[in-house]
């Protein structure tokens, strides 16, 4: 092969690899890289991490491939030593083993570090001593239902919080399951049903956060977009009193056609039939049908998110 056409094909490589680096930063999954909570952010941080101790190894391998397929290619003239006998080093083996093995080490305690302390179920304390607000999150076929229990409202495909406050999420499913992801506020977690997931995050200033089903569920999945809005307390509160005042209330009847599939646009809801989230989850409980009566759960904290005992 002549030199000319390896560095014309190494070029068309360099050039297809920049492509899909750029295509790849135009999706909407790289924003896990633009993060606005303090979840996020360390969950950005471990990616970062991550990727630079793949980075150590990965390197120098791809370095000396390209080295060693140049330096041995089968070329007259060529005056690369030839070593027929040679069949082991102890240095050279000590550092393409050590080296992996202290990374990998290291990324092992550094994962388990950030597992434990980004437990989802685990509560945020508010630099502002803000208490959590609690929004209930339902997955429907293909739509995402939203109660404010606290508030008395709900809302399809959209909520709204304050800024600088815990967001205390309560998730289950009345569809197949599903994942609920906020992209610059928190990692995904699964939707059940039959349970009630937690889920602890916070926004750190005003802003309209993409958000999404994780999860393919069906013909509609891609349409399970909702968005994630964050703004002043005043003007949270505002929101609030103008659902009550405007908006028709959720019934029971309301939430059964809202329930099949189907997708929905934004809606707004001045109440809903008290214990719907519960009722939802005890449903799909089969082995604590008797339990179904008292739309109980258990929202104790790091309390697993199961049915609720007496």
């Amino acid at each position: 092969m002549k030199r000319s056409d390896a560095i014309r094909r190494f070029a068309a490589f360099c050039s297809l690899t920049l492509f899909a680096l750029l295509a790849a930063g135009c999706s909407d999954r790289m924003i896990v890289l633009n993060p606005k909570g303090p979840i996020a952010e360390q969950q950005r941080d471990l990616i970062y991490i991550s990727a630079a101790l793949c980075l150590i190894v990965l390197v120098p391998v791809l370095l000396l491939t390209f080295w060693i397929v140049w330096r041995y290619r089968d070329k007259a003239g060529n005056k690369a030593a030839y070593q027929p006998e040679w069949e082991h080093n102890a240095k050279l083996e000590a550092v393409w083993w050590g080296i992996p093995i202290l990374i990998i080490a290291a990324l092992a305690v550094i994962t388990v570090k950030y597992t434990l302390e980004l437990e989802p179920s685990k509560p945020l304390a508010s630099a502002a001593g803000k208490e959590p607000l609690t929004i209930q999150v339902t997955s429907l076929d293909w739509k995402w239902l939203f109660y404010y229990p606290e508030q008395g409202i709900a809302t399809v495909n959209y909520i709204r919080f304050p800024e600088d406050t815990p967001i205390r999420f309560e998730l289950t499913s009345d569809a197949p399951m599903n994942s609920f992801w906020i992209p610059q506020l928190g990692g995904q977690i699964y939707t059940m049903s039959g349970m009630a997931m937690k889920l602890h995050l916070q926004a750190d200033e005003p802003g309209v956060y993409y958000g999404s089903g994780a999860n393919f569920s069906g013909e509609h999945f891609a349409s399970m977009r909702f968005a994630a809005e964050a703004v002043p307390q005043e003007e949270f509160e505002g929101w609030v009193a103008e659902i009550r005042r405007t908006e028709p209330p959720l019934t029971e009847e309301g939430y059964e056609q809202l329930a099949k599939p189907g997708v929905a646009d934004v809606q707004r809801f001045s109440s809903f039939p008290e214990g719907q989230f519960e009722r939802t989850v005890t449903k799909y409980a089969a082995s604590h049908q008797h339990h179904a009566h008292s739309g109980e759960i258990d929202t104790t904290e790091g309390g697993g998110g199961h049915v609720g005992q007496h």
